[in-house]
């Protein structure tokens, strides 16, 4: 949610930008597109698909996420001269060092996970198993670089419930002044 927020913010924000200086509006030119898609496939099988969720072997599922992050940083490393992106690829190498510090998965704490839509299964679930769609539930003295995992939560008047980590902030300011700065205002600076 915080992504897709931060991107269509950074649309509008580089739509507003061009027509305020009278030019059409110019996104980004990124190399290795199909990266993208290749990247969320790891997550959408093992994260977001029902039957693959459940049925995924624990070990395969496991490696899909820190998979998945790794291929996105290969995509933001070949596009790394565009505004934003060096931002982006901050916040995707803390998500990865606390996933991988921590088995493959996003810790949340209790505490964090009972404040969302079905936390109060977090209440009864055991710790160390899985939450929601990509986090293990941990207590924050049991998480390894817990500053890291997701344990920030949107303000309560926005009425909308996620846990976020400080990488996904990163990862939101990257994608916001990515897409902010149109093309057209990059190659002026350039040039």
């Amino acid at each position: 949610m915080i992504l897709l927020s931060a991107v269509a913010l950074g649309l509008l924000a580089g739509w507003g930008w061009s027509r305020w200086r009278r030019r059409p509006y110019g996104p980004p030119e990124l190399k290795s597109v199909w990266l993208v898609p290749a990247a969320f496939l790891p997550q959408l099988l093992a994260a977001y698909l029902p039957p693959t969720h459940q049925f995924l072997p624990s070990e395969a599922a496991r490696a899909a996420l820190p998979l998945s992050l790794a291929v996105f940083l290969v995509f933001v490393w070949l596009n790394r001269g565009l505004p934003g992106m060096p931002i982006l690829m901050i916040g995707l190498v803390l998500n990865l060092l606390v996933i991988a510090a921590n088995g493959g998965w996003m810790p949340i704490s209790p505490a964090t996970a009972g404040n969302l839509p079905g936390g109060s299964d977090a209440q009864q679930a055991a710790l160390g198993s899985r939450f929601g769609q990509k986090d293990v539930l941990l207590l924050p003295e049991d998480t390894r670089l817990e500053f890291l995992s997701d344990r920030f939560l949107l303000p309560g008047w926005l009425h909308y419930a996620t846990a976020f980590s400080l990488g996904d902030v990163f990862i939101a300011v990257g994608a916001f002044w990515l897409l902010a700065r149109p093309r057209a205002a990059q190659n002026s600076k350039v040039e």
